[in-house]
């Protein structure tokens, strides 16, 4: 017998879907962690409705309520990083370290909106004209539709949900079907933190009906949304269509430039790091190794000696570096990348294959090939997952125009001592994020994130810059009389 599906949560109320779906472990297939309930499309919209009816008062609190009720959340999650961290690695598949990292993160994004709350969100201008005011304030926008990916189950929907809460907004959250526990137990604590019934809304599902129906309800007023590049462009356009706000970080595919005179331990530390850990499973991976003649054969042999110590394995084990890729479709896609890179004429210089385990797994030893295209597929399109493509270069110009040619701009990364090039380099790499001697996945929550080109659409995520997303300003003109 199935066993009772952990629920939705709508209007203050936790509610059963119309069905449930497994939670499997990656680390373990045989180990199912539970039943998720799975919320229709009209129950998605029941959940709007709701949110739409509590905006008027939540817009309406003062700033102090706010900050009590996201720091609740925040000081709630810290409490518990231990239990939230083990839930992320069981589900995800990243490793518990890592995982217990990404919930600190959260619980720190939640206090660090709560203050955000306090901060003044207007501005006050001379007017041109005699005897009038003139004044901008920063309103929220209303319902904000919070549809997150599977890789970061707790910190994506801590950074979109916070501000949303912060700034006065509504909240209908719907977390990605492969992680639902990490999603669920975050929305269990955002529920005891003593908003009104509505604010908060969880609603897990399928993309095709509960993300459709938050994209293309008349009351979600914005979207912020973090997916694939091809699922962005299309929910972007219904959203433009009805004239919603919309928030988009898609896809990437980023450079790490390695130059001749790079330090070569810290060159090899930021393309392990950068290229692999979190099982490669991050928008910021760099997939893309962009490495000058002179060191390119020292910096690969280099690499795989490192790459070939990396312990692959259960995400809760304490020896384990790199966990399963999260999911058997995941894993099929890494699987046929690694084959066409070599139909292609790469050379598979490590990893490539499947893993052995204890237990069932998608187990997948991480990937590097030299000898690659630009062209080639794996030089050109977004895999998430643990493979790593390198690409030959003459010199820093030829490795700055490679590292531009490609669809998306999302982050960049260069391993160099050479003062002028690290600063010519930040000036006219073609990302919204640079990373000078460090790894190119790793971002501060307090600044903005953000992309060029195919990576991300509308104003950036994370730190006071997504102000601009998630409220509108109102230019207020008075006159003063006579």
């Amino acid at each position: 017998m199935t066993a009772t599906p952990f629920p939705n949560y709508i209007a203050g109320t936790w509610a059963v879907g119309r069905d449930a779906a497994p939670n499997i472990n990656p680390s373990d297939l045989g180990d199912t962690i539970g039943y998720y309930a799975q919320a229709s499309a009209n129950q998605t919209a029941e959940a709007i409705e709701c949110a739409a009816a509590a905006f008027p008062k939540w817009r309406a609190t003062s700033p102090l309520v706010r900050f009590e009720a996201l720091d609740r959340i925040g000081s709630e999650i810290l409490a518990r990083v231990d239990e939230l961290g083990d839930m992320l690695a069981r589900e995800e598949g990243k490793t518990l370290s890592e995982a217990k990292a990404e919930a600190r993160r959260a619980g720190h994004l939640f206090k660090y909106f709560a203050a955000e709350a306090y901060r003044a969100t207007g501005d006050a201008y001379q007017s041109l004209r005699e005897g009038v005011s003139l004044k901008v304030v920063r309103e929220p926008i209303g319902v904000v539709g919070v549809i997150t990916p599977w890789n970061f189950p707790l910190a994506i929907p801590a950074w979109k949900i916070a501000p949303a809460l912060a700034y006065g907004n509504t909240v209908v959250f719907k977390p990605a079907e492969l992680v639902p526990g990490s999603a669920w137990m975050l929305s269990d604590i955002i529920a005891r933190a003593g908003l009104p019934e509505g604010v908060f809304n969880l609603v897990m599902g399928k993309g095709r009906e509960v993300g459709e129906a938050i994209v293309t309800h008349p009351k979600v007023s914005g979207v912020t949304f973090t997916g694939s590049t091809p699922v962005g462009r299309n929910m972007g356009a219904a959203l433009f269509a009805r004239g919603a706000k919309m928030q988009l970080e898609m896809g990437g595919k980023n450079p790490l430039i390695v130059l001749d005179d790079a330090d070569l331990d810290l060159a090899v530390h930021c393309a392990l790091q950068g290229s692999f850990f979190s099982t490669g499973q991050r928008c910021t991976a760099s997939s893309r190794l962009i490495v000058t003649d002179g060191i390119h054969d020292a910096f690969v042999d280099r690499l795989c000696v490192a790459m070939k110590g990396l312990r692959v394995g259960d995400a809760r084990a304490a020896e384990t570096q790199i966990g399963p890729v999260a999911s058997e479709a995941q894993l099929a896609i890494d699987k046929r990348y690694v084959s066409q890179a070599v139909d292609e004429g790469a050379t598979l210089a490590a990893g490539g294959s499947e893993v052995g385990s204890k237990t069932p797994g998608h187990y997948f030893a991480p990937a590097l090939f030299t000898d690659v295209s630009p062209q080639a597929a794996v030089a050109r399109d977004e895999i998430f997952g643990p493979i790593a493509a390198v690409l030959r270069v003459p010199d820093y110009d030829a490795a700055l125009a490679t590292a531009n040619d490609c669809e998306f701009g999302l982050s960049a990364g260069i391993v160099t001592r050479d003062a002028a090039k690290i600063d010519h380099f930040s000036q006219n790499a073609e990302a919204g994020m640079i990373q000078v001697n460090l790894p190119t996945a790793g971002m501060d929550f307090h600044a903005p994130f953000t992309g060029r080109k195919g990576s991300s659409y509308g104003a950036p995520e994370k730190g006071s810059y997504c102000r601009e997303f998630f409220t509108a300003a109102k230019v207020v003109h008075e006159g003063r009389g006579q």
